[in-house]
C-alpha cells in the first residue's frame, strides 16, 4: 500500500509570500484601505507616546510605522484577536499576517502602546467605516 509523504523540511525552497496569498484575500483589501487613509486626517500622529520627543536615544530601537501597526490592529479586530500578546504571536506564524506585516513582528508592548496612544483616532476610524 502506498503512503502519502510530505516534503523534506530541510530542502531549500524559493518562494515569496505573494504566491501564498490569493489576490481576493481580505488582507489585500485591508492593505489597500490603510494605504489610502489620510493618517493625520483621522488623528494618528507620530510620536504621541508621551515619552521624550527631543533627541532620539542613541541606544533606542527605531519605531514601527503607524500604517503597519494600524494594519495589524485592524486585522486583529476583524479576526477577533484582541490581545496584544496574541497579535505578536500571530505575526510570526500566520501567513496572512506575515504578508501584511512584511515579515515584521512587533512586540506586544509596541502594539499595546499604539492602541493606547491612538484610541481616539481608532474610534474615529471605526465611525467613518460604519458610515460608509
Amino acid at each position: 500500500m502506498k503512503i502519502i509523504k510530505g516534503i523534506n523540511r530541510h530542502q531549500v525552497k524559493f518562494s515569496s509570500l505573494d504566491e501564498l496569498i490569493a489576490p481576493d484575500n481580505p488582507v489585500c483589501i485591508l492593505e489597500a484601505l490603510v494605504e489610502k487613509l489620510d493618517m493625520p486626517g483621522i488623528g494618528i500622529q507620530q510620536n504621541k507616546s508621551g515619552k521624550r520627543t527631543g533627541k532620539a536615544n542613541a541606544s533606542g530601537a527605531p519605531r514601527y510605522a503607524d500604517r503597519l501597526l494600524l494594519k495589524l490592529y485592524l486585522y486583529g479586530y476583524l479576526n477577533k484577536i484582541r490581545s496584544s500578546r496574541k497579535l505578536e504571536k500571530e505575526c510570526g506564524r500566520n501567513i496572512e499576517l506575515r504578508w501584511l506585516m512584511q515579515e515584521l513582528v512587533p512586540n506586544y508592548h509596541s502594539i499595546a502602546d499604539f492602541r493606547k496612544n491612538n484610541s481616539t483616532a481608532l474610534k474615529t476610524l471605526f465611525q467613518l467605516l460604519i458610515l460608509r
